[in-house]
């Protein structure tokens, strides 16, 4: 018997059996982290605590750090106002362009009462009508970070806690004040931290006197600025080197190491501990018998002798 079906229900019956293949050749996402044959993260050692790498991880923290170039006339002549230095403020992208107004409030208080000019990255459009902005504050859509904090009186900056920021702040040794809010920002302060580069903030502790005290962390910035400076390839040299390297042996199979071919059971040494379980127990049973033999033995020679 031969059956026959219209070529549309074949069509869809094919586009359906080739999703169903396509779905179960797909690797998951563990699988295809276990064929990277490099991997880079954008941090250092000057930041990052000591701890092992495996051959196949490379750091080139600093890789968006460069020398500061010349800041326009406009920000220029708003530095100059300031005799005690200014302080950066960027809180990314998504804080900047969310009207949170006592957030905001309670900032340009804080600011109000410092010495040092603000330059501040926040919308205009976002900023409330009915908020006055300190005197000594001025925001701009977007800012040249870098170009900043570059600047010979750079005196803080106030960052939400990524990567790119601190080391950015490392760089050209700049202490931080970080205000995490998500994401690997709060591990990062941790770091900031423990480097005793800045402090971390709540976002309901802004105070005035929290942004005057990180000066007296200027030194370790500078011990870590320094650190960061002296290696002996820069950032994009140690990726393309790498890269190159990669590439010329034509897969990165050789800095892979050997567990990440084998079974979870074997990664976890399940069957060296089944065994070692195994033994014990083997024993243990032994010696129960062995002490149950000697008892039946020492009762029945008893029951003989009084007989």
């Amino acid at each position: 018997m031969v059956l026959s079906f219209p070529k549309e229900d074949l069509s869809r019956y094919l586009d359906f059996m080739n999703h169903l293949a396509y779905q179960w050749s797909r690797p998951v996402l563990s699988e295809l982290y276990l064929e990277a044959e490099l991997w880079i993260y954008n941090t250092d050692f000057s930041f990052e605590f000591a701890h092992l790498l495996l051959p196949n991880t490379v750091y080139i923290g600093g890789l968006l750090a460069k020398p500061a170039k010349p800041l326009s006339q406009e920000l220029e002549d708003f530095i100059a106002n300031s005799e005690d230095g200014f302080i950066i403020v960027t809180l990314g992208s998504i804080l900047s362009s969310i009207p949170l107004l006592e957030v905001l409030q309670e900032m340009n208080t804080a600011f109000a009462h410092l010495s040092q000019g603000v330059i501040w990255r926040c919308q205009h459009s976002k900023w409330p009508k009915e908020l006055k902005l300190a005197s000594n504050v001025k925001i701009a859509d977007w800012i040249l970070q870098n170009d900043l904090l570059g600047h010979p009186i750079a005196h803080l900056l106030v960052t939400h806690g990524g990567l790119n920021s601190l080391m950015e702040s490392i760089y050209h040794g700049v202490p931080v004040v970080g205000i995490p809010l998500f994401g690997d920002q709060h591990d990062n302060m941790v770091r900031v931290e423990a480097k005793n580069m800045g402090i971390a903030l709540r976002i309901d502790q802004l105070k005035a006197d929290k942004f005057t005290r990180p000066m007296k962390y200027k030194s370790a910035v500078m011990s870590l600025s320094t650190i960061h400076h002296s290696h002996p390839l820069l950032p994009d040299q140690r990726l393309g080197r790498w890269i190159k390297h990669v590439l010329q042996a034509r897969e990165g199979a050789h800095l892979q190491p050997y567990t990440f071919q084998q079974s979870w059971y074997h990664q976890y040494l399940l069957y060296v501990l089944l065994f070692l379980s195994a033994s014990v127990l083997g024993v243990i049973y032994l010696c129960v018998k062995l002490v149950r033999t000697a008892v039946f033995r020492i009762r029945s020679s008893g029951k003989q002798k009084q007989t």
